[in-house]
């Protein structure tokens, strides 16, 4: 039962979701949310119940201690509200979570139940895979929708993937069916160098948000970490000339894919994109300071840093994929992907055609979709 009574009236809702997973390598979708939940200081106003869609020996609770007090954090999704200040306030709904184990039908319709209550516009579901892209280069960022109305309008990619997909598409899927417009981001990790966390990617992931919704985030420290990851990961290749040499392939495959968009008009798309971006009083925009108006449904504070649980399948983007993650249906994957022989056991995906709703120029950089 869904009960709302200590959220406000929202303004122009937009729900933004990341799942940890299947569907998060380098953890750069969850990292996106969490880092808007952070910045505009979310108040958390709902969690869905553990019990309905979690297996515990899979996700693991944690325990951890508050003033000396043992407190138990279990595996969930929770849902929070940020209200964006400026000229045209707005509000975001944040759900974040670990992809659940079991009853994904039920889990979205819980999901939809709260748009739905909040009057939220739109659904923007956030995701990273492995690809064949150079840590060097832009991060490959797709936006791809089940809705040809909505493709069209917001000049995004409608998706014709078929195959095994995670509970991005079919999230995704469920709010197409039931008239929610629903937009999916996928940010294209560099498989060879997939432990996260990948500030790149998800900094990608929030540069594309802004356009997709015309909002200001402010970035904090990110474009810092960006470029710090990206120093140490040129210095690791650095010092084995198999994977420089690997990397020099790959940055010359996406130069020549790339060649045909370097052109006057892109380069000015992409200006205007950074002007865009930065604040005209030259001070990041922030929440408006409405103190803390929700109650907290989250079961009390929440630790600082969370530990992997005991047991828990490895994440999306690390060098052992889950079990039952091979491609079993036709075209890519939607999950983590990897070349033949250079990424050992990875989920396939990538190097073995390029899914559908993917643009031209990337190396599988995101298809995400999902059967019906």
């Amino acid at each position: 039962m869904i009960e709302l009574e200590g959220v406000p009236e929202l303004i122009d809702p937009v729900m933004v979701a990341a799942f940890e997973g299947w569907n998060d390598a380098g953890d750069a979708a969850s990292g996106a949310v969490a880092h808007l939940d952070r910045e505009w200081k979310g108040e958390v106003f709902a969690a869905l119940d553990a019990e309905d869609y979690y297996d515990f020996q899979v996700n693991r609770p944690t325990v951890w201690l508050d003033n000396g007090v043992r407190k138990i954090t279990w595996p969930t999704t929770r849902l929070s509200v940020v209200r964006i200040g400026g000229a045209k306030p707005r509000d975001l709904v944040l759900v974040r979570g670990i992809e659940p184990s079991m009853r994904w039908r039920s889990f979205c319709n819980e999901i939809l139940g709260f748009a739905h209550e909040l009057g939220v516009e739109m659904v923007v579901i956030l995701g990273a895979l492995l690809g064949d892209t150079p840590h060097t280069r832009p991060v490959p960022v797709s936006g791809v929708t089940s809705d040809a109305d909505l493709a069209r309008t917001m000049d995004l990619e409608e998706t014709k993937y078929e195959g095994p997909t995670g509970i991005v598409g079919i999230l995704q899927e469920a709010c197409t069916h039931a008239g929610v417009p629903a937009v999916s981001l996928w940010a294209a990790v560099p498989h060879y160098v997939s432990q996260p966390p990948n500030p790149k990617a998800t900094l990608a992931l929030l540069n594309r948000l802004e356009d997709l919704i015309d909002i200001r985030i402010p970035l904090g420290e990110l474009p810092e970490d960006a470029r710090a990851w990206q120093l140490g990961v040129d210095q690791l290749a650095a010092e084995d000339s198999e994977v420089a040499e690997y990397v020099q392939t790959l940055e010359e495959a996406r130069d020549t894919a790339d060649l045909p968009e370097a052109s006057g008009d892109a380069i000015a798309r992409e200006f205007e994109r950074y002007l865009r971006r930065r604040d005209p009083a030259g001070s990041p925009e922030t929440a408006t300071d409405t103190g803390s108006y929700f109650r907290d449904l989250s079961g009390g504070p929440r630790p600082q840093a969370k530990p992997k649980p005991e047991g828990t399948a490895e994440p999306e983007g690390t060098a052992e994929p889950q079990d039952g993650q091979q491609q079993t249906g036709t075209g890519a994957p939607e999950g983590p992907v990897a070349p033949d022989d250079k990424a050992g056991d990875e989920p396939d995906g990538t190097s073995k055609g390029k899914p559908d709703g993917t643009p031209d120029g990337t190396s599988d950089g995101a298809g995400d979709t999902s059967e019906d």
